[in-house]
């Protein structure tokens, strides 16, 4: 209602605007100079009888001024005569067209360009539907149909990998960044996240597979930020704490000022030189646990983890470190898993959850005798006790 009454008031100003100029006759400026004449011959007497002006002097001003009397008497007389020229009748038509046919023109162009038909809504149901009309699944179903349709439709992969990181379906993630790689050729970025896709789907763990992407994303970028701090993670997590430390102290050496991953690469070289080789079967100091070497952050704990204080930290790869126990119960038969495992519990000082993770995998194992040696011959490098 309030809408139609602020157009019925423009509407009514337009009709007011177009209406006030045929309302008036025209000026009469002719009238307004005769008197100002008659005035200026009045002045001329006066100065002449009070003997301002000479004789001479006051009758040149008084046919200067009477000339220009007459002038203005003409132009009034012709300015009067064209005004009785121009009807009535036409301004009255011309205002009464503009009264009539200006509303109408308005409501015409409305219906033929407007909505009249369409409903009101409440602006919060029509921003509900537009956020319903745009959700996220909704677009991720849209360009999956069209992947689906076109499997060689590598902007579609494209798209949809970072997304699937984003929804934590890193296996999906990782076979869109191999459709993509496939399709659209081989970068740095693009192995990087196909790696840190797999690594976040083994719960953190750097795979063979992640590793090899991160390999093939090297040698096509070897400063790649991402590709180095996984390799980093990827030799700490086999126990190779001195290459890794070599890795980061490398990257923080050539770190631009106030890089954003600084904060998460420094936290991760001071869990690998905080304690020596071969101290992890040792029982835990009093103070907070090292962090486990186990689990690297995931897709999106990366991004995150320079804003994480250590507390924070080291509740992040704790949680990593169970998922990663609970896969392996369901699924005994990676040993890269157990091995890892291992590892983050025997860094952790946790021995006794270390014990029985090793019980387990010898069981899970135990058809498969070189898997066995591979994790004996860890439990003895870390000192565990069958």
């Amino acid at each position: 209602m309030t809408l139609w009454l602020a157009f019925a008031l423009m509407t009514v100003a337009a009709i007011f605007a177009v209406l006030w100029p045929l309302s008036r006759r025209g000026s009469s400026r002719g009238g307004s100079d005769i008197a100002v004449y008659r005035d200026q011959l009045d002045e001329v007497a006066r100065d002449r009888a009070s003997g301002l002006i000479g004789e001479a002097e006051a009758e040149a001003a008084k046919v200067e001024v009477s000339r220009r009397l007459l002038a203005a008497a003409d132009a009034a007389e012709t300015q009067s005569a064209s005004s009785d020229a121009s009807p009535v009748w036409r301004r009255r038509a011309t205002a009464l067209a503009g009264l009539i046919l200006l509303p109408l023109g308005a409501a015409a162009l409305y219906l033929m360009l407007g909505s009249p038909q369409m409903p009101g809504e409440p602006l919060a149901a029509r921003s509900a539907a537009t956020n319903d009309g745009r959700s996220i699944e909704s677009l991720v179903a849209q360009v999956e149909r069209r992947a689906a349709q076109n499997p060689d439709d590598g902007r579609a992969w494209e798209v949809l990998a970072p997304v699937y990181m984003r929804l934590s379906r890193f296996d999906d993630a990782a076979r869109a960044w191999q459709n993509s790689i496939r399709l659209n050729g081989d970068t740095a970025a693009r192995e990087s996240d196909m790696g840190e896709a797999l690594a976040a789907a083994a719960n953190g763990v750097i795979t063979a597979d992640a590793k090899a992407a991160f390999d093939r994303a090297l040698a096509l970028d070897k400063d790649d930020v991402k590709t180095r701090f996984y390799l980093g993670l990827a030799a700490e997590q086999d126990g190779k704490r001195a290459e890794a430390e070599a890795i980061w102290q490398d990257m923080l050496s050539h770190a631009e000022p106030g890089a954003a991953w600084v904060p998460v690469v420094r936290h991760a070289l001071e869990r690998v030189t905080s304690s020596a080789p071969g101290s992890a079967a040792a029982p835990a100091a009093p103070g907070p646990k090292a962090a486990p070497v186990a689990p690297g952050p995931s897709a999106a704990d990366v991004a995150a983890a320079s804003k994480m204080n250590p507390g924070d930290q080291q509740q992040m790869i704790a949680g990593m470190v169970a998922r990663l126990a609970d896969r392996l119960k369901q699924d005994g038969s990676d040993v890269e898993g157990w091995l890892r495992l291992l590892r983050a519990y025997a860094v952790l000082g946790e021995s006794d959850k270390a014990k029985n993770a090793l019980t387990d995998a010898r069981r899970a194992l135990s058809a498969e005798p070189d898997k066995v040696r591979r994790i004996d011959d860890l439990a003895k490098e870390l000192g565990l006790q069958s």
